[in-house]
């Protein structure tokens, strides 16, 4: 198995904030900004960066693929990519799109990279702190080349995160409505990257997620993998990015998302 230089990919993450992003950041015109499947944001900006990005990752990997939330909107059938024995290239080229265009500083890009069925390298990288988050499969999660751990155990009441508010399953909606009143808060940065970056530092301890798009979460997933914490669906399975489910929780410990797993069966619809 290969893996890519880290300093490699932020130094590409770098150039394309300096570049494309933060010239733009607070300073789009209406001609930039556009709706795809006619409810969700995409900006010039978010196509711009993941067509740099296509041209150059690929390049680490000879015959790597590359998959982009924005190419999967015109070609769906690119997820089938993950299902052949090769590297993978997995890229949300704004995470935070919306905050983006309202010039709001919570956003991200992720990169992640897969080869088979396993994460085996992703990267988050915050282009108006400049904060670089990589970590790599069986070696750790690093804040900035620092090696980091999670350290925050909290318990379900305690809990601080978000969960998602549409698009569950109708046989389990009426359970998640009722979850929410188990936490100390919840809330949403409207960035899912962002949120994985806090829960490996601690400040705050879950998310649990219906939609699951990889480019939304193959980043953050080997992250807080890495850093110590823990990810499953209800079923109590880990994370499978190639298999269709519609329900996933990722927290800072396992003790966490057992607790919460237990509260959704005990809860009655």
């Amino acid at each position: 198995m290969e893996f890519v230089d880290n300093d490699q990919i932020r130094s590409i993450l770098f150039e394309i904030s300096k570049k494309i992003i933060l010239p733009n950041f607070r300073n789009l015109n209406s001609n930039q900004i556009n709706y795809k499947n006619n409810k969700d944001i995409v900006t010039s900006v978010d196509i711009e960066v993941e067509n740099y990005l296509k041209k150059t990752l690929p390049q680490f990997l000879k015959n790597s693929y590359f998959i982009g939330e924005e190419i999967y909107t015109h070609n769906p059938e690119i997820l089938e990519y993950y299902n052949r024995n090769r590297y993978c290239w997995t890229v949300d080229p704004i995470d935070g799109t919306l905050n983006f265009v309202k010039g709001k500083e919570t956003f991200a890009v992720m990169v992640a990279l897969t080869f088979s069925n396993e994460i085996i390298q992703s990267w988050i990288y915050k282009p108006i702190t400049q904060e670089f988050m990589y970590a790599k499969l069986n070696q750790g999660s690093f804040l900035n080349n620092k090696k980091i751990t999670i350290n925050n155990f909290n318990s379900i009441s305690n809990s601080v995160g978000s969960i998602s508010s549409k698009y569950w399953d109708k046989d389990i909606e009426g359970k998640i409505k009722l979850l929410k009143n188990n936490f100390k808060e919840i809330n949403s940065y409207g960035s899912i990257g962002c949120e994985y970056f806090d829960i490996v530092l601690g400040k705050r301890d879950f998310v649990i997620l219906s939609k699951l798009s990889p480019w939304d979460h193959l980043s953050g997933v080997l992250l807080v993998r890495e850093a110590g914490g823990n990810d499953s669906h209800f079923d109590n399975l880990s994370y499978k990015f190639n298999q269709k489910s519609n329900n996933l929780i990722v927290s800072s410990s396992r003790k966490l998302n057992i607790e919460i797993i237990n509260k959704i069966k005990e809860l009655k619809s």
